[in-house]
Protein backbone atom coordinates (compact mmCIF):
# COMPACT_ATOMS: atom_id res chain seq x y z
CA UNK A 1 0.00 0.00 0.00
CA UNK A 2 1.12 3.51 -0.79
CA UNK A 3 0.15 5.89 1.99
CA UNK A 4 -0.43 9.59 1.85
CA UNK A 5 1.84 11.81 3.90
CA UNK A 6 1.78 11.17 7.63
CA UNK A 7 0.42 14.64 8.20
CA UNK A 8 -2.62 13.89 6.07
CA UNK A 9 -3.21 10.60 7.83
CA UNK A 10 -2.81 12.25 11.20
CA UNK A 11 -5.18 15.01 10.23
CA UNK A 12 -7.83 12.42 9.60
CA UNK A 13 -7.46 11.22 13.18
CA UNK A 14 -8.38 14.69 14.35
CA UNK A 15 -11.75 14.08 12.80
CA UNK A 16 -12.21 10.98 14.92
CA UNK A 17 -12.26 12.80 18.20
CA UNK A 18 -15.88 13.78 18.59
CA UNK A 19 -16.79 10.18 17.94
CA UNK A 20 -14.78 8.67 20.73
CA UNK A 21 -13.58 11.16 23.23
CA UNK A 22 -14.90 10.09 26.54
CA UNK A 23 -14.84 6.40 27.45
CA UNK A 24 -14.99 3.04 25.85
CA UNK A 25 -18.22 1.12 25.72
CA UNK A 26 -18.72 0.34 29.41
CA UNK A 27 -22.39 0.78 30.37
CA UNK A 28 -22.98 2.80 27.21
CA UNK A 29 -26.75 2.49 26.80
CA UNK A 30 -29.63 2.44 29.32
CA UNK A 31 -30.93 -1.07 28.54
CA UNK A 32 -27.63 -2.91 28.26
CA UNK A 33 -26.23 -1.29 31.41
CA UNK A 34 -28.79 -3.27 33.41
CA UNK A 35 -27.52 -6.57 31.94
CA UNK A 36 -23.73 -6.39 32.22
CA UNK A 37 -22.99 -9.95 31.11
CA UNK A 38 -24.40 -9.04 27.67
CA UNK A 39 -22.51 -5.76 27.41
CA UNK A 40 -19.53 -5.88 25.05
CA UNK A 41 -17.11 -3.30 26.42
CA UNK A 42 -14.20 -3.04 23.97
CA UNK A 43 -13.08 -4.41 20.61
CA UNK A 44 -9.50 -4.62 19.36
CA UNK A 45 -8.19 -5.73 15.96
CA UNK A 46 -4.51 -5.78 15.00
CA UNK A 47 -1.93 -7.70 13.02
CA UNK A 48 -0.41 -10.15 15.50
CA UNK A 49 2.95 -8.70 16.59
CA UNK A 50 4.59 -12.14 16.94
CA UNK A 51 2.99 -13.69 13.85
CA UNK A 52 2.48 -11.10 11.11
CA UNK A 53 0.64 -13.55 8.82
CA UNK A 54 -2.28 -13.48 11.24
CA UNK A 55 -4.74 -11.00 12.74
CA UNK A 56 -5.86 -11.04 16.36
CA UNK A 57 -9.26 -9.93 17.59
CA UNK A 58 -9.95 -9.24 21.26
CA UNK A 59 -13.50 -8.62 22.41
CA UNK A 60 -14.52 -8.03 26.01
CA UNK A 61 -17.75 -8.41 27.93
CA UNK A 62 -19.04 -7.56 31.43
CA UNK A 63 -17.64 -4.18 32.52
CA UNK A 64 -16.28 -3.36 35.98
CA UNK A 65 -15.77 -6.88 37.33
CA UNK A 66 -14.62 -6.37 40.93
CA UNK A 67 -12.13 -9.19 41.61
CA UNK A 68 -13.79 -10.33 44.84
CA UNK A 69 -17.29 -10.50 43.38
CA UNK A 70 -18.24 -13.91 44.77
CA UNK A 71 -19.83 -16.26 45.33
CA UNK A 72 -21.01 -16.43 41.72
CA UNK A 73 -18.23 -14.35 40.16
CA UNK A 74 -18.48 -13.68 36.40
CA UNK A 75 -19.45 -16.46 34.00
CA UNK A 76 -19.99 -15.80 30.31
CA UNK A 77 -23.71 -15.49 29.57
CA UNK A 78 -25.50 -18.64 28.43
CA UNK A 79 -28.20 -18.70 25.72
CA UNK A 80 -26.16 -15.92 24.14
CA UNK A 81 -24.16 -15.60 20.94
CA UNK A 82 -20.93 -13.66 21.42
CA UNK A 83 -19.88 -12.64 17.91
CA UNK A 84 -17.07 -11.02 15.97
CA UNK A 85 -18.23 -9.86 12.53
CA UNK A 86 -16.01 -9.16 9.49
CA UNK A 87 -17.01 -7.15 6.41
CA UNK A 88 -14.33 -7.54 3.72
CA UNK A 89 -16.18 -6.05 0.72
CA UNK A 90 -17.59 -2.87 2.24
CA UNK A 91 -21.29 -3.58 1.77
CA UNK A 92 -21.94 -3.11 5.52
CA UNK A 93 -22.92 -6.76 5.93
CA UNK A 94 -20.97 -9.45 7.71
CA UNK A 95 -19.18 -11.74 5.27
CA UNK A 96 -17.74 -13.81 8.12
CA UNK A 97 -19.07 -14.28 11.65
CA UNK A 98 -17.18 -16.04 14.44
CA UNK A 99 -19.65 -17.09 17.13
CA UNK A 100 -19.02 -18.32 20.68
CA UNK A 101 -21.81 -19.90 22.78
CA UNK A 102 -21.17 -21.03 26.35
CA UNK A 103 -22.40 -23.88 28.55
CA UNK A 104 -22.08 -23.95 32.35
CA UNK A 105 -21.83 -27.07 34.49
CA UNK A 106 -21.57 -27.61 38.26
CA UNK A 107 -19.68 -30.42 39.92
CA UNK A 108 -21.54 -29.92 43.19
CA UNK A 109 -24.67 -27.77 43.38
CA UNK A 110 -25.01 -28.50 47.09
CA UNK A 111 -22.41 -25.87 47.99
CA UNK A 112 -22.26 -22.12 47.53
CA UNK A 113 -18.56 -22.30 46.60
CA UNK A 114 -17.24 -21.50 43.11
CA UNK A 115 -14.36 -23.84 43.92
CA UNK A 116 -14.23 -26.34 46.77
CA UNK A 117 -10.44 -26.37 47.20
CA UNK A 118 -7.24 -25.24 45.46
CA UNK A 119 -7.60 -25.47 41.67
CA UNK A 120 -4.56 -26.54 39.66
CA UNK A 121 -6.12 -27.38 36.27
CA UNK A 122 -9.25 -26.73 34.24
CA UNK A 123 -10.39 -30.29 35.00
CA UNK A 124 -9.54 -30.17 38.71
CA UNK A 125 -12.29 -31.78 40.79
CA UNK A 126 -12.24 -28.69 43.02
CA UNK A 127 -13.24 -26.38 40.16
CA UNK A 128 -16.95 -26.49 40.87
CA UNK A 129 -18.21 -24.04 38.24
CA UNK A 130 -16.94 -24.79 34.73
CA UNK A 131 -17.67 -23.31 31.34
CA UNK A 132 -17.10 -24.70 27.87
CA UNK A 133 -17.93 -23.12 24.54
CA UNK A 134 -18.72 -23.91 20.95
CA UNK A 135 -16.96 -21.81 18.32
CA UNK A 136 -18.56 -21.57 14.88
CA UNK A 137 -17.61 -19.79 11.65
CA UNK A 138 -20.50 -18.56 9.53
CA UNK A 139 -19.79 -17.54 5.93
CA UNK A 140 -21.50 -17.84 2.57
CA UNK A 141 -24.64 -19.30 4.09
CA UNK A 142 -22.70 -22.15 5.68
CA UNK A 143 -21.87 -22.82 9.31
CA UNK A 144 -18.69 -24.67 10.30
CA UNK A 145 -18.12 -25.82 13.86
CA UNK A 146 -14.48 -25.14 14.73
CA UNK A 147 -14.55 -26.11 18.41
CA UNK A 148 -17.28 -28.16 20.12
CA UNK A 149 -16.45 -28.02 23.82
CA UNK A 150 -13.38 -25.85 24.40
CA UNK A 151 -12.68 -24.95 28.01
CA UNK A 152 -12.86 -21.37 29.24
CA UNK A 153 -10.61 -20.09 32.00
CA UNK A 154 -12.56 -19.50 35.23
CA UNK A 155 -12.89 -16.28 37.17
CA UNK A 156 -9.87 -15.69 39.41
CA UNK A 157 -11.21 -16.29 42.91
CA UNK A 158 -7.89 -15.61 44.69
CA UNK A 159 -4.40 -16.96 45.29
CA UNK A 160 -5.48 -19.50 47.89
CA UNK A 161 -8.05 -20.94 45.52
CA UNK A 162 -5.97 -20.69 42.34
CA UNK A 163 -2.28 -20.54 43.29
CA UNK A 164 -1.10 -20.53 39.64
CA UNK A 165 -3.76 -18.68 37.70
CA UNK A 166 -1.36 -18.08 34.79
CA UNK A 167 -1.30 -21.83 34.18
CA UNK A 168 -5.11 -21.95 34.16
CA UNK A 169 -5.29 -19.04 31.74
CA UNK A 170 -2.70 -20.54 29.40
CA UNK A 171 -4.50 -23.89 29.48
CA UNK A 172 -7.55 -22.12 28.01
CA UNK A 173 -5.62 -21.22 24.83
CA UNK A 174 -6.98 -23.65 22.26
CA UNK A 175 -5.93 -24.49 18.71
CA UNK A 176 -8.71 -23.50 16.33
CA UNK A 177 -7.28 -24.86 13.10
CA UNK A 178 -4.14 -24.20 11.08
CA UNK A 179 -2.59 -20.95 12.29
CA UNK A 180 -5.61 -20.16 14.49
CA UNK A 181 -6.04 -19.94 18.24
CA UNK A 182 -9.01 -19.21 20.49
CA UNK A 183 -9.19 -18.06 24.10
CA UNK A 184 -12.02 -17.33 26.49
CA UNK A 185 -11.57 -16.34 30.10
CA UNK A 186 -11.16 -13.55 32.58
CA UNK A 187 -8.51 -10.83 32.12
CA UNK A 188 -7.54 -7.44 33.43
CA UNK A 189 -9.55 -4.77 31.66
CA UNK A 190 -7.04 -3.49 29.08
CA UNK A 191 -8.76 -0.15 28.58
CA UNK A 192 -7.14 2.71 30.47
CA UNK A 193 -8.76 6.10 30.98
CA UNK A 194 -9.85 8.70 33.47
CA UNK A 195 -13.62 8.36 33.21
CA UNK A 196 -14.32 11.38 35.35
CA UNK A 197 -14.79 13.03 31.97
CA UNK A 198 -18.52 12.54 32.46
CA UNK A 199 -18.39 14.91 35.44
CA UNK A 200 -18.69 17.98 33.19
CA UNK A 201 -15.49 17.04 31.34
CA UNK A 202 -13.21 16.54 34.35
CA UNK A 203 -15.10 19.01 36.52
CA UNK A 204 -14.08 21.94 34.36
CA UNK A 205 -10.49 21.62 35.63
CA UNK A 206 -7.99 19.64 33.54
CA UNK A 207 -5.45 19.77 36.37
CA UNK A 208 -7.53 17.13 38.13
CA UNK A 209 -7.04 14.38 35.53
CA UNK A 210 -4.84 11.32 35.96
CA UNK A 211 -6.80 8.59 37.74
CA UNK A 212 -7.20 5.33 35.78
CA UNK A 213 -10.84 4.57 36.55
CA UNK A 214 -10.52 1.03 35.14
CA UNK A 215 -7.50 0.15 37.28
CA UNK A 216 -8.06 -3.04 39.24
CA UNK A 217 -11.16 -4.19 37.35
CA UNK A 218 -11.47 -7.29 35.18
CA UNK A 219 -13.49 -8.26 32.11
CA UNK A 220 -14.46 -11.46 30.34
CA UNK A 221 -12.28 -11.76 27.24
CA UNK A 222 -12.70 -13.62 23.99
CA UNK A 223 -9.66 -13.62 21.72
CA UNK A 224 -9.16 -15.15 18.31
CA UNK A 225 -6.09 -15.33 16.10
CA UNK A 226 -6.66 -16.28 12.44
CA UNK A 227 -4.61 -16.19 9.23
CA UNK A 228 -5.19 -13.11 7.09
CA UNK A 229 -6.33 -15.25 4.17
CA UNK A 230 -9.26 -16.48 6.26
CA UNK A 231 -10.49 -12.88 6.56
CA UNK A 232 -9.68 -11.28 3.21
CA UNK A 233 -12.08 -10.92 0.30
CA UNK A 234 -11.64 -13.96 -1.98
CA UNK A 235 -9.01 -15.21 0.44
CA UNK A 236 -6.42 -12.84 -1.02
CA UNK A 237 -4.95 -10.57 1.64
CA UNK A 238 -2.49 -9.06 -0.85
CA UNK A 239 -5.13 -7.74 -3.23
CA UNK A 240 -7.76 -7.17 -0.56
CA UNK A 241 -6.11 -6.29 2.77
CA UNK A 242 -8.83 -4.08 4.27
CA UNK A 243 -11.52 -5.40 6.58
CA UNK A 244 -14.15 -3.90 8.86
CA UNK A 245 -14.90 -5.44 12.26
CA UNK A 246 -17.57 -5.17 14.93
CA UNK A 247 -18.69 -7.34 17.84
CA UNK A 248 -22.28 -8.15 18.75
CA UNK A 249 -24.19 -9.84 21.53
CA UNK A 250 -27.31 -11.79 20.57
CA UNK A 251 -29.77 -13.40 22.93
CA UNK A 252 -30.83 -16.82 21.68
CA UNK A 253 -34.52 -17.72 21.95
CA UNK A 254 -36.28 -21.05 21.81
CA UNK A 255 -36.63 -23.12 18.67
CA UNK A 256 -40.29 -23.21 17.61
CA UNK A 257 -41.95 -25.86 15.41
CA UNK A 258 -38.63 -27.27 14.31
CA UNK A 259 -37.39 -23.91 13.06
CA UNK A 260 -33.95 -22.52 14.00
CA UNK A 261 -33.77 -20.61 17.26
CA UNK A 262 -34.39 -16.89 16.96
CA UNK A 263 -31.74 -14.38 18.01
CA UNK A 264 -32.07 -10.76 19.06
CA UNK A 265 -29.12 -8.34 18.87
CA UNK A 266 -28.85 -6.48 22.16
CA UNK A 267 -25.36 -4.94 22.03
CA UNK A 268 -22.93 -3.83 19.34
CA UNK A 269 -19.45 -2.31 19.24
CA UNK A 270 -17.10 -1.31 16.43
CA UNK A 271 -15.18 1.94 16.82
CA UNK A 272 -14.70 2.65 20.54
CA UNK A 273 -16.73 5.30 22.37
CA UNK A 274 -19.41 5.77 19.73
CA UNK A 275 -22.42 4.94 21.85
CA UNK A 276 -21.17 6.96 24.83
CA UNK A 277 -20.03 10.20 23.26
CA UNK A 278 -21.69 10.45 19.84
CA UNK A 279 -25.24 9.24 20.22
CA UNK A 280 -27.82 11.00 22.39
CA UNK A 281 -29.85 9.10 24.95
CA UNK A 282 -32.76 8.65 22.58
CA UNK A 283 -30.61 6.73 20.07
CA UNK A 284 -28.41 4.58 22.31
CA UNK A 285 -30.64 1.51 22.66
CA UNK A 286 -31.54 1.72 18.98
CA UNK A 287 -27.88 1.68 17.93
CA UNK A 288 -27.27 -1.50 19.94
CA UNK A 289 -30.04 -3.21 17.99
CA UNK A 290 -29.16 -1.78 14.56
CA UNK A 291 -27.18 -3.52 11.83
CA UNK A 292 -24.39 -1.56 10.12
CA UNK A 293 -26.25 -1.40 6.80
CA UNK A 294 -28.82 0.84 8.50
CA UNK A 295 -26.35 3.31 10.04
CA UNK A 296 -27.40 6.19 7.80
CA UNK A 297 -30.06 7.00 10.41
CA UNK A 298 -27.27 8.13 12.76
CA UNK A 299 -25.53 10.41 10.24
CA UNK A 300 -26.70 13.68 11.78
CA UNK A 301 -24.94 12.87 15.05
CA UNK A 302 -21.66 12.42 13.16
CA UNK A 303 -21.82 15.59 11.09
CA UNK A 304 -22.79 17.73 14.09
CA UNK A 305 -21.19 16.07 17.15
CA UNK A 306 -21.90 17.23 20.67
CA UNK A 307 -18.49 16.85 22.35
CA UNK A 308 -16.73 19.81 20.68
CA UNK A 309 -19.62 22.05 21.65
CA UNK A 310 -19.25 20.96 25.27
CA UNK A 311 -15.52 21.63 25.18
CA UNK A 312 -16.18 25.10 23.82
CA UNK A 313 -18.76 25.84 26.50
CA UNK A 314 -16.64 24.58 29.39
CA UNK A 315 -13.06 25.30 28.30
CA UNK A 316 -13.61 28.01 25.70
CA UNK A 317 -11.85 25.93 23.01
CA UNK A 318 -13.58 26.76 19.77
CA UNK A 319 -15.32 23.80 18.12
CA UNK A 320 -14.46 22.97 14.50
CA UNK A 321 -16.99 24.12 11.94
CA UNK A 322 -19.83 21.83 10.90
CA UNK A 323 -20.93 19.84 9.00
CA UNK A 324 -18.09 17.44 9.75
CA UNK A 325 -17.81 15.71 6.39
CA UNK A 326 -14.34 14.58 7.39
CA UNK A 327 -15.95 12.61 10.21
CA UNK A 328 -18.21 10.85 7.76
CA UNK A 329 -15.15 9.53 5.95
CA UNK A 330 -13.36 8.28 9.04
CA UNK A 331 -16.44 7.04 10.84
CA UNK A 332 -18.49 5.53 8.03
CA UNK A 333 -16.27 4.76 5.04
CA UNK A 334 -12.67 4.39 6.14
CA UNK A 335 -9.88 6.43 4.60
CA UNK A 336 -9.20 6.59 0.88
CA UNK A 337 -8.59 9.36 -1.62
CA UNK A 338 -12.07 9.19 -3.14
CA UNK A 339 -13.95 8.52 0.11
CA UNK A 340 -14.19 12.16 1.18
CA UNK A 341 -12.27 15.30 2.01
CA UNK A 342 -9.46 13.54 3.90
CA UNK A 343 -6.94 12.42 1.28
CA UNK A 344 -5.22 9.43 2.87
CA UNK A 345 -5.06 5.92 1.45
CA UNK A 346 -5.31 3.79 4.57
CA UNK A 347 -8.09 1.40 5.53
CA UNK A 348 -11.31 1.70 3.52
CA UNK A 349 -12.61 -1.51 1.94
CA UNK A 350 -12.92 0.58 -1.24
CA UNK A 351 -9.17 0.12 -1.59
CA UNK A 352 -9.55 -3.65 -2.02
CA UNK A 353 -8.87 -4.59 -5.64
CA UNK A 354 -11.83 -6.96 -5.95
CA UNK A 355 -14.48 -4.76 -4.32
CA UNK A 356 -17.58 -3.81 -6.30
CA UNK A 357 -17.68 -0.05 -5.61
CA UNK A 358 -21.38 0.07 -6.50
CA UNK A 359 -22.20 -2.12 -3.51
CA UNK A 360 -20.11 -0.14 -1.03
CA UNK A 361 -22.24 1.26 1.81
CA UNK A 362 -21.11 3.64 4.57
CA UNK A 363 -21.36 2.08 8.03
CA UNK A 364 -19.74 2.27 11.47
CA UNK A 365 -16.95 -0.31 11.78
CA UNK A 366 -13.45 -0.64 13.22
CA UNK A 367 -11.41 -0.86 10.01
CA UNK A 368 -8.02 -2.55 9.69
CA UNK A 369 -5.50 -2.59 6.84
CA UNK A 370 -3.91 -6.01 7.32
CA UNK A 371 -0.99 -5.13 5.02
CA UNK A 372 0.49 -2.66 7.51
CA UNK A 373 3.23 -4.50 9.40
CA UNK A 374 3.27 -4.39 13.21
CA UNK A 375 5.36 -1.55 14.58
CA UNK A 376 8.65 -2.58 16.18
CA UNK A 377 8.03 0.07 18.83
CA UNK A 378 4.31 0.87 18.96
CA UNK A 379 3.41 4.48 19.69
CA UNK A 380 0.49 4.96 22.00
CA UNK A 381 -0.98 7.74 19.85
CA UNK A 382 -1.03 5.53 16.76
CA UNK A 383 -1.56 7.28 13.43
CA UNK A 384 -1.56 10.63 15.23
CA UNK A 385 2.13 10.03 15.96
CA UNK A 386 2.96 8.53 12.56
CA UNK A 387 2.45 4.90 13.61
CA UNK A 388 0.17 3.58 10.86
CA UNK A 389 -0.14 0.19 12.55
CA UNK A 390 -2.14 1.77 15.36
CA UNK A 391 -5.50 3.35 16.02
CA UNK A 392 -7.58 4.23 14.07
CA UNK A 393 -6.11 1.63 11.72
CA UNK A 394 -7.57 -1.11 13.86
CA UNK A 395 -6.88 -0.84 17.56
CA UNK A 396 -4.09 -2.35 19.65
CA UNK A 397 -4.21 -2.95 23.39
CA UNK A 398 -1.61 -0.23 23.95
CA UNK A 399 -3.29 2.47 21.85
CA UNK A 400 -4.20 5.50 23.96
CA UNK A 401 -7.64 6.19 22.57
CA UNK A 402 -8.48 8.90 25.08
CA UNK A 403 -5.43 11.11 24.53
CA UNK A 404 -5.71 10.82 20.75
CA UNK A 405 -9.30 11.81 20.81
CA UNK A 406 -9.26 14.54 23.44
CA UNK A 407 -6.66 16.41 21.38
CA UNK A 408 -8.23 15.50 18.07
CA UNK A 409 -11.68 16.56 19.17
CA UNK A 410 -10.34 20.09 19.41
CA UNK A 411 -8.58 19.93 16.04
CA UNK A 412 -4.96 19.64 17.13
CA UNK A 413 -3.88 19.05 13.51
CA UNK A 414 -6.34 21.40 11.88
CA UNK A 415 -5.21 24.86 10.72
CA UNK A 416 -5.39 27.47 13.44
CA UNK A 417 -5.72 25.09 16.39
CA UNK A 418 -4.60 26.72 19.67
CA UNK A 419 -1.18 25.49 20.82
CA UNK A 420 -2.65 24.39 24.14
CA UNK A 421 -4.74 21.74 22.39
CA UNK A 422 -1.62 19.60 21.84
CA UNK A 423 -1.18 19.32 25.60
CA UNK A 424 -4.67 18.02 26.38
CA UNK A 425 -4.63 14.62 28.07
CA UNK A 426 -6.53 12.57 30.60
CA UNK A 427 -3.20 11.93 32.33
CA UNK A 428 -3.43 8.13 31.92
CA UNK A 429 -0.98 6.94 29.28
CA UNK A 430 -0.85 3.18 29.73
CA UNK A 431 -2.50 0.19 31.34
CA UNK A 432 -1.40 -0.53 34.91
CA UNK A 433 -0.15 -3.99 33.87
CA UNK A 434 2.12 -5.00 31.01
CA UNK A 435 0.39 -7.00 28.32
CA UNK A 436 1.47 -10.49 27.41
CA UNK A 437 3.82 -10.69 24.42
CA UNK A 438 2.06 -13.74 22.99
CA UNK A 439 -1.55 -14.68 22.32
CA UNK A 440 -4.00 -13.78 23.84
CA UNK A 441 -1.89 -10.73 24.78
CA UNK A 442 -4.26 -9.48 27.52
CA UNK A 443 -2.96 -9.29 31.09
CA UNK A 444 -3.96 -11.76 33.76
CA UNK A 445 -6.94 -10.72 35.89
CA UNK A 446 -6.60 -8.70 39.07
CA UNK A 447 -6.91 -10.47 42.42
CA UNK A 448 -6.90 -7.59 44.90
CA UNK A 449 -10.12 -5.76 45.64
CA UNK A 450 -10.36 -2.43 43.85
CA UNK A 451 -10.60 -0.59 47.17
CA UNK A 452 -7.17 -2.04 48.09
CA UNK A 453 -5.36 -0.81 44.95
Amino acid sequence: MAFAAIGASAACVASLAPLQSQASSHREAPLISSTPSLDNTDLYAFVSPDNADTVTFVANWTPFEEPNGGPNFYPFAEDTAHEINIDNDGDARADIIYRWTFTTTYQNDGTFLYNTGPVTSLTDKDLNVRQTYKLERLSGGKTKTILKAARAAPSFTGKASMPDYAALSNAAITSAGAGSKSFAGQADDPFFADLRVFDLLYGGDLSEVGQDTLKGYNVNTIALRVPKKDLALKGDATRNPNIGVWSTTRRIGASMAGKPATTVQVSRLGMPLVNEAVLPLRAKNEFNATKPQDDIKFLKYVTDPEVPRLMEAIYDIKAPATPRNDLVEVFLTGLCNDCGPVKAELNSQKLNKDVDAKKFAPSEQLRLNMSVAPAATPKRLGVLDGDLAGFPNGRRLTDDVIDVTIQAAEGVLLPGAPAAVATLSDGVNANEHDFRTVFPYVSLPNEKGVNRN
